[in-house]
């Protein structure tokens, strides 16, 4: 089932998610629905709070990053509970967006190595590295489950650029190809 994705503004996406146990009621078709969700957006992560949910539970596809000729191989995976471990390497500026933030794209720096432990879908627990973008796909949903934007790593002057239509978004007075439940308005 495809849902909607909380939009700029709503204050689940600002909150720090809580981790959940395998108990979690109906989480394989919650996992189902949130790749179904993120496809269905064109995206390549989605992140429990940006459907509503403050939990510490989120997916990711890169492989769809992946372009012939180029060395880049992508994952796909489900992480739950996620703790970022390390990260290492130069800060590496990359051109982002998201799915709760539409038509809005900044260049955001990030560590070019994550090291990160999380459950997958079946409650096993990993530790793994990741690079370059990969890392920073991680890195983004991360700080999802974690009520950081990836606005809030712009630099100021692109702040400030982008603050009229941040407001829109907020205020629901933009137009999306996918389902988007903006902030109330009194």
């Amino acid at each position: 089932m495809i849902l909607p994705i909380y939009a700029y503004g709503q204050p689940v996406l600002k909150k720090v998610a809580t981790d959940i146990t395998a108990e979690y009621p109906d989480l394989q078709d919650l996992i189902a629905n949130m790749w179904e969700t993120m496809y269905n957006a064109q995206g390549v992560g989605l992140a429990a709070p940006q459907i509503g949910l403050p939990i510490r539970l989120f997916v990711l596809d890169s492989t769809q990053m992946e372009k012939e000729g180029e060395p880049f191989k992508g994952i796909k995976k489900v992480m739950i509970n996620a703790q970022k471990v390390e990260e290492t390497g130069a800060l590496k500026p990359y051109e982002e967006g998201c799915l709760s933030i539409p038509d809005i794209r900044g260049d955001v720096n990030r560590p070019e190595v994550l090291t990160i432990r999380y459950l997958d879908e079946n409650f096993e627990e990993h530790t793994e590295t990741f690079s370059d973008l990969n890392a920073r796909v991680i890195q983004h949903e991360y700080d999802h489950i974690d009520g950081v934007l990836f606005t809030e790593h712009l630099k100021p002057l692109k702040r400030r650029l982008v603050r009229r239509k941040l407001d829109k978004i907020k205020k629901g007075q933009i137009r999306q190809e996918y389902r988007m439940r903006f902030v109330v308005q009194k």
